[in-house]
């Protein structure tokens, strides 16, 4: 009989997902996966966002962290149906199962009056999460050791380039995380050593980082100097956006354009250190770039 606890995971295949497998795993935890195609012999579940999920799917585990997102759909219709409905049904299915804890990876994207798609639908993820007395976390930008996710593209693009496209003046502020606090903040939550006076915290460090600020920092690591050539960001929006009605799909989104062009003005991080949530100051050094 496995005495483990049980952390099922959705979009354990992503950067974040697959960050918070690999860490629950390293202090001793069963991962269960829940993804479209789980591995034969693997330790994973059926699992579509949007769909059905069936409460057995979720029969003894210990905790749920819902890192899903389908980026594909492009409409607030289809947003609403897949993400925001899909993640209703499994919250549903979780405490119909009876799963003691359940975290919900929202983004930094998502606050009042936000303007793009991705952080109104993570609003409404929000709102059925609290619903469901589950802990809200909004990471920044994410980073490890060994870059992934959107920060290993921007690391990828200035390792193979020597012109960096600069939408807007660069002035665009970022806030980062590292994974590991990320995780072990999840971890704390998810093993019942944490019970927070309020369920949702945004994960960053403190520090603002001006994005082109963030990319020399990066090109500084990787012992570059890249030129980077302004591009006015509503002429780049207009672009993406037509190429999306025209059928295209894009590695970057019109949308993603307008959460870098709109970020939160002002992140509330005071709930964060009392409550043991302490994210590393950003160092280039540190990491394998």
């Amino acid at each position: 009989m496995n005495s483990k606890p049980i952390c099922a995971i959705t979009g354990s295949n992503g950067y974040v997902g697959g960050c918070l497998k690999r860490y629950f795993t390293s202090t001793g935890w069963d991962v269960l996966e829940l993804t479209r195609s789980p591995r034969p012999g693997g330790r994973g579940r059926p699992f579509q966002l949007g769909g059905e999920v069936a409460p057995a799917t979720l029969a003894s585990v210990t905790a749920l962290v819902h890192c899903a997102y389908d980026f594909k759909p492009l409409t607030w219709a289809e947003l609403q149906a897949v993400n925001v409905q899909g993640t209703a049904r499994l919250l549903a299915a979780a405490r119909t199962a009876g799963v003691p804890k359940v975290v919900c990876i929202s983004t930094i994207s998502a606050y009042d009056g936000c303007r793009s798609l991705y952080g109104r639908a993570k609003m409404e993820i929000e709102k059925i999460a609290a619903d469901h007395e589950a802990l809200i976390i909004r990471p920044g930008l994410v980073y490890g050791t060994e870059p992934g996710g959107m920060f290993g593209k921007l690391a990828a693009q200035i390792r193979q380039s020597n012109l960096i496209p600069m939408i807007g003046d660069g002035g665009q502020i970022q806030f980062l995380v590292h994974e590991a606090d990320l995780s072990a903040f999840v971890e704390k939550f998810a093993a019942g050593n944490l019970k927070p006076a309020r369920h949702l915290f945004t994960a960053a460090n403190e520090t603002p980082w001006p994005f082109k600020k963030l990319l020399q920092e990066i090109a500084r690591g990787l012992k570059r100097q890249p030129k980077f050539v302004p591009l006015p960001w509503r002429l780049v929006w207009a672009g993406l956006k037509g190429a999306e009605t025209a059928g295209l799909r894009l590695n970057f989104r019109s949308d993603s354009l307008l959460s870098l062009m709109h970020q939160n003005p002002a992140p509330d991080f005071s709930p964060n250190r009392p409550t043991g949530l302490v994210c590393r100051p950003f160092a280039v050094e540190k990491l394998r770039l």
